[in-house]
């Protein structure tokens, strides 16, 4: 056994990727990037296998639901979808249904969705519009949208209905950064003691002025903790997206944890990885840069771009990204740095949702259970783009369904760089969610830096389990 590896066993969780590590090449920038981003917080979090189990039994599922899914604050829908008044959304989660409606105030209220009469749902599932009343399509019980009952159809046989006692029953529901958050559970704490340390991260990156340019949703052949774990590690980049490793610092991705409900990887665009025997040169990697680009527009070998004695490709495509996509949106993204600009920054709030806050992946991912089916989850993947400078907003892009078969290639208007990525990155799931039950070990061994948000997330689901029980 080397020194090495004797120091990694009294020290587990201190290992790290040879070479420079994701702070030292944003400070390296020498630029403006936020101090949180080269502030690292990790901390060893164990090393036990997590048992296969837990993506496969349905007896283990249906505890996640009782306990879990009516017990976290998770993401319903923006705030853009709702705009006006009577406009109203339906958010499935599991077997539950939330009707979530703009009222006569503009404020947001959270319904269960189901009649107080005979239970029938008021709206269908994963439907949205607009209405000027919430009333059931069975007998015809009315409510307003404040949710005050305000027709009882035959209302001379109902004597025993108390009017006042008879509102529609309310969800918790607050708002961060555009996004509409809602809890089943009525003593939860707030939403902002949840997001820990994300309202400060985000503080200079405000999601509340952007608008959903692109919204894709597929089905996905596993265990919704599965894929949700394929996009919290950058270990994967070698084996499943070998056309980036020229470009893209994976084995050495940063891995922070916050709390039980907040974690981040920060995976840098314009360093080539470690796993390269032989490294490219800085103009070698910025012409890989723009062979491999998924923006449009900056896809050809021929940019003309030169970089100049000392400079570096990460500063060169990033200030030429600022400027493709300030023009494309209208704005000025000069005050970015290169960091902020180009690396896949990847925020994930437990249990079901990611943020990307940098210029060049500006995506939002949320997996949901494919109704109380363990083996299919739903994933929801939004593009979110700044509101235009000339003031008039366009109306949210609307959902396009994908099976499980289809690839992302048939979505109009997909990088077919990206789509060819997401492809990859679905591709593995069908044969994981078989091979958890075709295992004879008990279960996945972790690695201990680079897969600790799956960790993270794991423990903190025991945590809701557990105190569901006491």
């Amino acid at each position: 056994m080397t020194t090495a590896d004797s120091t990694n066993k009294l020290n587990p969780g201190a290992a790290r990727c040879p070479g420079p590590a994701t702070r030292d090449i944003i400070l390296s920038d020498r630029d403006h990037a936020q101090v949180h981003l080269t502030e690292e917080s990790y901390t060893f979090l164990g090393d036990k296998d997590i048992p296969f189990s837990r993506y496969t039994d349905p007896a283990f599922f249906k505890q996640e639901k009782e306990s879990m899914w009516l017990k976290v604050w998770q993401w319903a829908c923006r705030e853009e979808d709702i705009p006006e008044v009577g406009d109203y959304t339906v958010y499935d989660i599991i077997d539950k249904s939330v009707l979530i409606v703009r009222t006569e105030d503009q404020s947001i209220r959270a319904y269960a969705n189901a009649c107080l009469h005979r239970g029938t749902q008021l709206k269908p599932s994963d439907s949205c519009g607009r209405s000027k009343e919430l009333r059931c399509p069975f007998h015809g019980f009315t409510w307003s949208l404040e949710g005050k009952i305000t027709d009882i159809p035959c209302q001379w046989d109902f004597p025993h209905i108390n009017e006042d006692e008879f509102a529609l029953p309310q969800l918790k529901l607050e708002c961060w950064n555009g996004f509409v958050f809602i809890n089943f559970d009525q003593a939860a704490p707030p939403l902002s003691e949840y997001l820990d340390v994300l309202p400060e991260h985000f503080r200079n990156w405000n999601f509340k002025n952007k608008f959903t340019a692109m919204y894709v949703r597929k089905k996905l052949p596993a265990n919704w903790k599965a894929c949700i774990e394929a996009f919290l590690e950058s270990y994967h980049v070698l084996e499943t997206h070998p056309q980036g490793i020229a470009t893209v610092g994976d084995a050495n991705t940063q891995y922070d944890t916050y709390g039980d409900h907040i974690s981040r990887f920060v995976h840098l665009v314009g360093y080539p990885s470690p796993h390269l025997k032989s490294q490219p040169d800085q103009q070698g990697v910025l012409d890989a840069l723009f062979a491999e680009s998924v923006v449009e527009g900056a896809q050809s070998q021929q940019h003309g771009l030169k970089l100049t004695p000392g400079d570096s490709a990460r500063r060169v495509f990033a200030e030429h990204m600022q400027t493709v996509l300030g023009h494309a949106y209208q704005r000025d993204f000069s005050h970015l740095s290169i960091s902020e600009t180009i690396d896949a920054i990847e925020y994930s709030v437990f249990p079901n949702t990611c943020f990307f806050p940098s210029l060049l992946f500006p995506m939002v991912y949320r997996f949901r259970p494919d109704g109380n089916n363990p083996d299919s989850t739903i994933f929801d993947l939004l593009y979110l783009q700044p509101h235009p400078s000339t003031g008039e907003i366009p109306d949210p892009a609307e959902p396009f369904e994908l099976s499980e078969q289809q690839s992302f290639h048939e979505v109009p208007g997909f990088d077919p760089g990206l789509a060819t990525i997401y492809d990859q990155d679905t591709g593995n799931l069908l044969s994981q969610q078989k091979g958890f039950k075709s295992s004879l070990k008990h279960g996945e061994t972790l690695g201990n830096y680079q897969e600790v948000r799956i960790r993270q997330l794991h423990m903190t689901l025991d945590n809701y389990l557990r105190e569901a029980k006491s």
